[in-house]
């Protein structure tokens, strides 16, 4: 689904003007009795006697004489982990349908604006009833049309990607979204598919996605001007993974169709900087497969030759993601680019650590990295940095190949697998990871439950500073 699919397109609802607009009042604890004291004696009272506190996300409906609605008030007092702008985002759930102001200018107008059409958002796809009528917002001032729908759309495109079950969303479908995105902006894009990935040296892609009748591929996106800074995103692009004959139980399959989250990030943050039009040149990898179960499924035991010329013990085939990440990695690490970027639904052991909202990330560049966490932090898209611990690099050893792709034991899952990945980023100036859920279980300001492609607004807002 694109944004031209949707029952209203997310372009309408950020509208220039409306003269009949309801306020919004944005309340702290230090703005509320100024709050107060432009809602009238009615909203007084209405606050009162609702026994309204300007909690983050929180909000009261403030009637007219007539009784009809006359404005609403919006807690955005920030507690641990919020973000004040992203506060509107839970009213645009919320609030009855009609269009809205903010009556009082936020502290980030862009990105209040952002939150409130990715607070907006809904996957209709394959809803038949009548979906609700909109909630439109009056563009802030201070705020660019431009910016706000570049962010808000390519969010709602990572997670339209995401949440589109695997029945209609294979390898084909994946990389025809990629298509369409390079289609937009005018970049190159080329595949390679099937049989044709030993041909041309991409075997543990093939290897992963052999057993499945559609076919696994690389997909292969360029934009930009030649002999600008380089940037390379790869994305783990597994439309649905069984586990292979390691398979997973029932439980633990529910939610296999948000596996190709790194895929659908990677596109989500080039579609940001493409329509940034940011000066650099961007790659963008996408390794895509289904892990089935088939005869012809690759084993435990296996010894798999990479890219690279390394080769890898399969230890369990559930750990399928780091094996066609290894072929894309080292295909973009033969161009030297100045930054790679992997976006992975990786482990549950990241999971275990950090939670569903707040994704590992690993880096072997400080001050890059401190940039990437401060955006983050700072944009509502938070990560939070783990290490590249070279003393667990020995629990990958194996007794018959150059490595194992998974280590022994319960411990430094998340760790182990950056590790291994570390292995393919030869000759990389700078080399991240983020081992990201990919999805939202539970409702925020900003992020409905369902997919989510978490890194990107924050990888969008390091690339936007440092090449503006």
């Amino acid at each position: 689904m694109t944004a031209s699919q949707r029952s209203v397109p997310m372009a309408e609802l950020l509208i220039e003007r409306d003269d009949n607009a309801v306020p919004i009042w944005l309340a702290t604890k230090a703005t509320i009795e100024e709050v107060r004291g432009s809602v009238g004696a009615l909203g007084r009272g209405w606050m009162e006697t609702q026994g309204f506190e300007p909690v983050h996300g929180k909000h009261v409906a403030i009637p007219g004489a007539d009784g009809k609605l006359a404005g609403m008030v919006l807690g955005t007092e920030a507690e641990a982990g919020d973000v004040p702008a992203l506060a509107l985002g839970s009213l645009a759930a919320a609030a009855p349908a009609g269009s809205y102001r903010l009556a009082n200018k936020p502290d980030d107008p862009e990105l209040a604006a952002a939150a409130w059409l990715m607070g907006a958002y809904r996957f209709e796809r394959y809803l038949s009833a009548k979906p609700a009528k909109p909630r439109r917002l009056v563009l802030p001032q201070g705020a660019s049309r431009d910016s706000v729908l570049a962010i808000a759309e390519s969010v709602a495109l990572g997670r339209d990607l995401i949440n589109t079950p695997a029945s209609d969303l294979g390898p084909e479908e994946l990389e025809a979204a990629a298509r369409q995105l390079a289609a937009a902006h005018q970049a190159e894009i080329s595949s390679i598919v099937g049989d044709e990935l030993l041909k041309q040296n991409f075997p543990m892609i093939h290897a992963v996605g052999r057993a499945s009748t559609r076919p696994p591929r690389l997909v292969d996106l360029r934009w930009g001007r030649p002999g600008a800074p380089t940037i390379t995103l790869v994305g783990k692009g597994i439309v649905f993974d069984t586990g292979g004959l390691n398979i997973k139980p029932g439980d633990s399959m529910a939610l296999m169709k948000k596996d190709m989250g790194g895929a659908a990030t990677a596109l989500a943050l080039a579609s940001m900087i493409m329509r940034a039009k940011l000066p650099v040149r961007l790659r963008v990898l996408l390794a895509i497969a289904e892990n089935s179960v088939a005869g012809n499924a690759f084993r435990p035991g296996d010894v798999l030759a990479t890219r690279n010329g390394m080769t890898v013990e399969i230890g369990n085939t559930d750990a399928e993601g780091r094996l066609v990440l290894g072929d894309a990695i080292a295909l973009g690490s033969e161009e030297k680019p100045d930054t790679m970027l992997t976006f992975a639904t990786l482990t549950g052991a990241a999971r275990v650590a950090l939670g569903p909202d707040l994704p590992p990330l690993y880096c072997d560049d400080d001050a890059f990295a401190g940039d990437v966490m401060a955006a983050g932090f700072a944009v509502g898209d938070p990560v939070w940095r783990m290490p590249f611990w070279m003393p667990y690099d020995k629990l990958l050893k194996s007794p018959i190949a150059d490595v194992n792709h998974i280590s022994g034991g319960s411990h430094a899952g998340s760790v182990t697998a950056a590790l291994f990945l570390k292995r393919f980023a030869r000759d990389v100036r700078r080399f991240a990871h983020f081992d990201m859920f990919g999805w939202v279980p539970e409702a925020k300001a900003g992020k409905p439950k369902g997919g989510e492609p978490q890194g990107a607004r924050a990888m969008f807002e390091v690339f936007r500073k440092a090449h503006a």
